[in-house]
């Protein structure tokens, strides 16, 4: 039986330089890789695109509202067999999604490997990586480091060069103003008070 993967990190440890490394594995050997991501994630349009300035065209992108169980299946009975399903930006995922990735890697035998965040810039939760970190079969921490040289464990988000600690939950990277840190926890709360007084 093939696994459901969910491999996360802070903002720059790599996960879509690590996705497109396991496309490209998959493919010089002459294996079929299917790519996904959220519609939502407008980032790179249909694109994966690593700050390494790699990138490469996804197969599927998802909508609120698809099964991708049913989209696999389709896929599969036109173009053949699966040797591997690769997500990014997973975390924009609804639950529904990840249920169905499961049942991929389950009943299809596909092993599906996801990448995104475990948490947004106030610490809380994304549904798609709460539910992976429920379901999925294995998890892997992608590692990476703060500015002040400590492992980066949340996310900072920036709009016009300053850390905010305020507004919705999704935001996409390098759009209107907003830029994402890695920080370790010491950096974060500094920032955060930082903010407060601020704003006071």
């Amino acid at each position: 039986m093939s696994k459901l993967y969910f491999r996360y990190g802070a903002m720059n440890c790599g996960k879509s330089t690590n996705l497109l490394q396991v496309a490209y594995n998959y493919e010089e050997r002459g294996m079929k890789v299917l790519i996904i991501k959220p519609k939502i994630d407008t980032k790179g349009a249909d694109r994966i695109v690593s700050r390494l300035g790699i990138s490469k065209k996804v197969d599927m992108l998802i909508s609120e509202d698809e099964d991708i169980y049913a989209l696999v299946e389709n896929e599969v009975k036109i173009n053949g067999k699966l040797d591997c399903i690769l997500v990014d930006e997973v975390q924009f995922m609804k639950k529904h999604h990840i249920d169905e990735l499961f049942k991929i890697a389950v009943k299809k035998d596909i092993p599906t490997i996801c990448y995104g965040l475990r948490t947004d810039f106030l610490m809380n939760g994304f549904e798609g990586s709460e539910r992976l970190l429920l379901i999925a079969h294995t998890v892997e921490e992608l590692k990476t480091i703060c500015a002040c040289g400590k492992k980066a464990l949340v996310n900072g988000r920036k709009i016009n060069n300053k850390f905010v600690f305020q507004g919705s939950q999704i935001a996409i990277d390098k759009e209107q103003e907003v830029e994402y840190e890695a920080l370790c926890p010491k950096c974060y709360i500094q920032y955060k008070e930082e903010f407060i007084k601020g704003n006071k």
